[in-house]
């Protein structure tokens, strides 16, 4: 008997991502105050990185989504984009969103998509993949339009930008796995669901 699948996660670039790929799923979207966890993961005074608040964050989504289904193997995900020691979360307005990409503009940045995996009430599976990119310098007549056009999509966004819409005409080179741009390191995590026979090898 398969092993029932669960993305905690509301995002619908990562579950049109998991469809693509033909995995069966379904989708549980958790309650939870991602700004909170930031902050108090923020305010410790180890100084926990951007990779660590990625990872934290996911396991924060699977974990709750887990307790409504225990028999599932549950996928929680987080993204979080690291500016030198600045974490940028998505943008609360459309002004926000050009404070933010007026700070990046021929800047490097790198964008960490976290992904855990809850079976039976434990963490079983983790990665955090990471990807550096730098955006050239736009203008600032470009950018006010970019935002104007793009504003119902890009509020969703860490950054306030999809770089698989008019969002890649931002950037100036990117490296790293284009998966994880989006918000989920999908090749490593659907090798670990074919290894423990989630999904057909």
């Amino acid at each position: 008997m398969s092993i029932p699948l669960v993305l905690a996660s509301g995002s619908a670039i990562r579950a049109e991502m998991l469809r693509n790929a033909g995995v069966q799923f379904e989708v549980s979207v958790p309650r939870i105050d991602e700004e909170t966890i930031k902050m108090s993961i923020q305010a410790d005074e180890t100084g926990a990185s951007a990779r660590d608040i990625a990872d934290v964050l996911a396991e924060a989504k699977a974990r709750k989504t887990a307790l409504k289904h225990p028999e599932a193997m549950v996928i929680g995900c987080d993204q979080i984009l690291a500016h030198g020691d600045q974490i940028l979360s998505k943008p609360k307005n459309p002004d926000h969103a050009l404070a933010q990409l007026k700070q990046l503009r021929g800047e490097r940045h790198a964008l960490l998509s976290a992904a855990v995996i809850y079976h039976e009430g434990q963490p079983i599976w983790r990665h955090v993949g990471q990807v550096r990119l730098r955006m050239r310098e736009f203008s600032d007549a470009y950018l006010n339009g970019y935002v104007d056009r793009n504003w119902d999509q890009i509020q969703h966004c860490v950054g306030g930008y999809q770089l698989e819409a008019e969002g890649v005409r931002l950037f100036h080179n990117i490296e790293g796995d284009y998966f994880h741009v989006l918000g989920m390191p999908l090749l490593e995590l659907l090798a670990f669901l074919t290894l423990r026979g989630a999904i057909e090898g």
